[in-house]
């Protein structure tokens, strides 16, 4: 064949030879992919309905399983007689806790769950047992003749019930004379918080209640087992973390790892809701290889709640000094996290509750004391912001009222506190690139902040807040010291390129970010790039889409493993050309003399002659974090990232006075990335997350109901018709303000974009009210019976002429 038959026709997105000449003028280091307004990589399958999901699957042969759940909260099993169940026509198995009597949890030190229970009920919704049948209504009828006897239990409903003395106990306790019911019990202090108190000018105490509230992503959890003749396992789940569950399922089912597959089909949002193992998952598998055909689960939305692992509620007290010129002193927390039934994440959650506040703030001294306990309720797990999200609306309403009793612009008093960048916080965390105060100042600007705050009528106001969060955690779950993220690429001569990753794409745009990366480093049109993911027969192992860690860690794998294929073809091509490696340029189709554009290939061609000369062209990146980012005391890894995202959000709110309605009318969003990869996936985040953020603020309750309103521990709203979410009529205008810091470690200098940018809207929404109407919205969520209640309580007219004349005291005393 000859060189000219192998040049593909340049793709739409290819630039066109006498383009070339800019990029070379604009150096090296210029860019074709990274930066620009690409699509997404998905894009078009999801808006035709091509994508298929785990319940688009249908296997030869598929039968559909159900579980049955508990209605207690909290109940011995005294028995569990499924032989009416077996008998019914079209059944072709049943599965109880007894065929897989082994705990699990996403945290190795704290297994507490059994796929199915085995002797005790811990909450409505608990499962009992799993029926396998050829439909789903005979599997649901199966359910109705599974007879279970259970011995009732006292429920615990509440989190300071659980911390009684004489309380039930929902597990075990570990050791002797401690307390089954707390999952974990966190107190760290760093310096002396009390004697800084004592010396502050200023001590703002308080307390605050954030609700706890549920993912309501729209796919609902599915998955799909196939034990096979030859005893190999294929387990289709829409999860987040395959690699988590890989794992799981082959301790669980005693079955060797390397005979286990599992695939992530498309997923329809999670939002850290599917961030862990699963019931459904173990019983598919389990009823595949009972009956010996393959089984899928769909759970309803109903079960979804129930699953829950979403956002925990939290009663917390802080009490912040400040000197008098506004620069804080001591910062003092306690928190009370409501856990639900079983362990999830809750003994990173207890940390995160706390090692997560001490950004972008300077504090002299800090004291947290977090303490996670059981509930006979539905689990509580991460969600977006995962730990962080409550203290951070708790703290960032404090500093408001520190700002109040100064006289100080909170918007100052958050930039006289910035901690900067290249430094540690008090609890020794490094911080690397820092774009706080730009994100400050954009906001300030687009919102015409110092036209707006203590400026606008009753009923009208300002709120301003600010956040970080991690870009990935600095160690894996299980402890090990391989690499967290790993990359394969591998280029065919028609200059398609395969990346091969383990990356959960959940709709963040993870395969796009790998695409971007092979694209602009290997010099192809992205229509050329093939990003084949989370398949663990054929990609290297990732973690999994949690922590914001895609970007950061998966994203710097794929630069390792582009950046060396570059470096390999663009040698050769420099020796073709007898030029240096460096002249050599590939950017959208064409490998090109950087001195002398005319000099130019087509890139399939270039790929010719470099696999003529190295043989085939392929390449592994892997990344690992650094091990120098934390203290060394008992916890300091928790919490630990290789960077920090930053974030400034100011809301402008409309109160009804009469009714309590909050009318959001916008929020200004500005987040620090450190570069955006794709300004489109980066807005499209910032916005997903102060929507969220607004919803929780606003709307969202899990909450159940007690003994004296009903069956104790039932969900009060498990539906999407009850549980009220915001539709694209109640979503207020959102600006989105990207600050690219350039982070020395990121993938370009990249960081993360997918739930930092959450964190602000919550307070700057309650700092927003206050201004507003003079009440503090101290509990979640804002809603009208809950604002229109505090506007009863009295005083709020009174309080807002009082911030009012306090402002204009210090802008006279300023003058």
């Amino acid at each position: 064949m000859r060189p000219e038959e192998l040049r593909p026709r340049q793709a739409g997105s290819a630039i066109a030879p006498e383009s070339l000449e800019e990029l070379a003028g604009e150096g090296a280091g210029s860019m074709s992919v990274i930066g620009r307004r690409n699509r997404k990589v998905d894009g078009a399958g999801k808006v035709t309905g091509a994508t298929v999901y785990t319940d688009d699957m249908a296997l030869p042969g598929m039968l559909h399983g159900k579980i049955l759940r508990s209605p207690h909260p909290h109940a011995n099993i005294l028995s569990i007689d499924t032989t009416r169940a077996e008998a019914l026509p079209g059944v072709h198995a049943v599965l109880t806790g007894r065929e897989m009597p082994v705990t699990y949890c996403v945290i190795p030190w704290t297994r507490d769950e059994y796929p199915l229970c085995v002797d005790r009920v811990r909450y409505i919704g608990d499962g009992v047992a799993a029926v396998a049948a050829v439909d789903e209504d005979t599997a649901n009828r199966a359910l109705r003749l599974i007879d279970v006897e259970y011995e009732l239990l006292e429920p615990i409903l509440e989190p300071e019930r659980a911390l009684d003395a004489d309380a039930p106990q929902i597990h075990e306790a570990g050791k002797p004379g401690r307390n089954g019911n707390i999952t974990k019990h966190v107190h760290l202090e760093f310096g002396d918080v009390d004697a800084a108190l004592a010396d502050s000018d200023v001590v703002v105490e308080d307390e605050y209640f954030f609700q706890g509230s549920s993912h309501t992503p729209i796919e609902p959890h599915c998955a799909i087992g196939l034990y096979d003749a030859t005893g190999k396992l294929t387990v289709w789940s829409a999860t987040q973390v395959p690699h988590y569950l890989h794992r799981e399922l082959a301790r669980v089912l005693d079955l060797d790892v390397a005979r286990i597959r599992v695939v992530q089909p498309a997923v329809g949002g999670a939002f850290g809701g599917k961030s862990e193992p699963f019931d459904l998952e173990f019983c598919v598998a389990a009823l595949s290889r009972k009956c010996g055909r393959p089984v899928k689960i769909l759970y309803t939305r109903e079960e979804v709640f129930y699953a829950h692992r979403g956002r925990h509620p939290m009663k917390m007290k802080y009490r912040t000094g400040a000197s008098r010129d506004g620069r804080i002193r001591a910062v003092d927390g306690k928190l009370l996290l409501d856990g639900g039934a079983y362990a999830s994440f809750g003994l990173v959650t207890a940390y995160y509750s706390g090692q997560l506040l001490t950004a972008p703030y300077k504090f002299d001294t800090y004291r947290f004391d977090s303490t996670r306990v059981y509930t006979n309720k539905p689990a509580c797990g991460p969600k977006r912001g995962h730990g962080s999200v409550q203290p951070r609306f708790a703290f960032e309403v404090q500093l408001d009222q520190v700002a109040e009793r100064l006289g100080i612009d909170p918007m100052e008093l958050r930039r006289r506190n910035f901690i900067g960048e290249r430094t540690r916080t008090i609890n020794e965390l490094r911080v690397t690139s820092n774009g706080f105060l730009q994100c400050l100042d954009a906001v300030e600007r687009s919102s015409a902040w110092s036209d707006k705050f203590r400026r606008m009528p009753f009923g009208r106001g300002v709120g301003v807040a600010g956040s970080c969060y991690i870009s990935g955690t600095n160690y894996p779950i299980y402890p090990n010291e391989m690499p967290q993220a790993a990359v394969q690429i591998q280029i065919e001569r028609s200059g398609r390129v395969a990346v091969f990753t383990g990356a959960s794409e959940i709709g963040q745009g993870s395969n796009s970010m790998v695409a971007y990366i092979a694209a602009e480093e290997l010099g192809v049109p992205l229509e050329y790039v093939r990003v084949h993911s989370t398949d663990s027969d054929m990609t290297p192992v990732d973690l999994g889409a949690y922590s914001s860690r895609e970007t950061f860690m998966v994203g710097n794998a794929c630069l390792m493993a582009a950046s060396d294929l570059r470096k390999r073809i663009t040698a050769v091509i420099a020796n073709e050309w007898d030029t240096a490696a460096a002249q050599v340029g590939l950017a959208a189709g064409w490998a090109f003399d950087l001195s002398d554009t005319e000099r130019r290939i087509p890139i399939s061609e270039a790929f010719n002659i470099a696999e003529a000369k190295l043989g085939t062209l392929a390449a592994v990146g892997h990344y690992n974090t650094p091990k120098d980012v934390h203290g060394e005391y008992r916890g300091g890894t928790i919490g630990a990232s290789p960077a920090y995202s930053f974030t400034a959000h100011v809301a402008e709110v409309d109160v009804d006075v009469e009714t309590g309605v909050v009318d959001v009318r916008k929020i200004w969003i500005a987040h620090d990335c450190g570069r955006a990869l794709n300004p489109v996936l980066v807005e499209g985040q910032m916005e997903g997350s102060a929507y969220m953020g607004f919803g929780e603020a606003l709307m969202e309750e899990q909450v159940f109901k007690d003994a004296d309103h009903g069956r104790a521990g039932l969900h009060n709203a498990p539906s999407l018709l009850d549980y009220r979410i915001p539709t694209s009529m109640d979503t207020p205008e959102l600006e989105s303000l990207i600050i690219e810091s350039l982070d020395p470690e990121g993938p370009y200098g990249a960081k993360e974009a997918g739930e930092g940018p959450l964190h602000p809207s919550i307070p700057a929404i309650a700092n927003a009210i206050y201004d507003a109407i003079g009440v503090r919205m101290n509990a979640m969520p804002f809603s009208p019976p809950n604002v229109w209640r505090a506007l009863q309580a009295g005083g709020a007219r009174e309080a807002w002429e009082r911030a009012r004349r306090d402002m204009k005291r210090t802008e006279v005393a300023a003058d």
